[in-house]
């Protein structure tokens, strides 16, 4: 065999076992979910007025800003607006500005940042982000905690209000086949989307009894 088969051999056999790793945004890379939520829901009420919203956000059928807002939408009997959505976009980026003004910047779960380095270091892993938020919200937010956005591919709900349709474009944007496919999230929809599309499936946070920093755990 010469040295370029046995290159193209090798190259071959490692892209085989190559671990994809995706995460989730809010209550797995950050500490802000409850603010997410809470600024979303007034964001909404900013624009649309005095609206019902189901008491969980499990009990919407599709946990996605996008997804979420089409059903609002539905359970006040409002019609799809696109101008909706944009302003609504637009108040919620003005408001979570806000609050990391006032408050300071979004926290990382301890050792987020670590170890998407450590994935990002490693010759056997690729990884990637995939948020049911907005665009402009989850870089606001990553952002404001120093996360180095530059090499990881990002899906939102920009580009779909499914969560399982945002969570393949995102392992599509890594652009191989892969050995094995792991999501880490902090919510039974996300929970559920892995058991769909058939990933492994990793708790962070105390809702589904997950993991609640990743200091120490590497990347394994």
């Amino acid at each position: 065999m010469t040295a370029l088969a046995a290159g193209q051999l090798n190259e071959h056999l490692q892209s085989h076992f190559v671990h994809a790793v995706i995460f989730d945004i809010d209550g797995t890379l950050l500490q802000s979910a409850p603010v997410d939520d809470a600024l979303y829901r007034a964001s909404v009420v900013a624009v649309l007025g005095s609206v019902r919203f189901r008491p969980a956000l499990s009990d919407y059928d599709f946990v996605t800003d996008s997804g979420i807002l089409l059903q609002v939408l539905d359970d006040n009997s409002i019609k799809l607006n696109p101008g909706h959505e944009l302003e609504i976009k637009a108040h919620f980026v003005e408001a979570l500005s806000s609050h990391i003004g006032e408050n300071g910047p979004f926290k990382e779960v301890p050792g987020a940042k670590k170890m998407l380095d450590s994935f990002r270091a490693s010759d056997v892993h690729s990884v990637a982000i995939a948020t049911g938020g907005w665009l402009d919200t989850a870089l606001l937010k990553l952002k404001s905690a120093n996360f180095d956005l530059t090499r990881f591919p990002l899906a939102t709900s920009d580009d779909s209000f499914e969560r399982t349709e945002i969570m393949q474009l995102a392992l599509s944007r890594l652009g191989s086949e892969f050995h094995s496919i792991t999501y880490y999230g902090d919510g039974p929809w996300d929970r559920d989307a892995c058991l769909t599309l058939g990933w492994n499936f990793v708790a962070v946070g105390a809702a589904l009894g997950g993991i609640d920093s990743y200091i120490g755990l590497g990347n394994s």
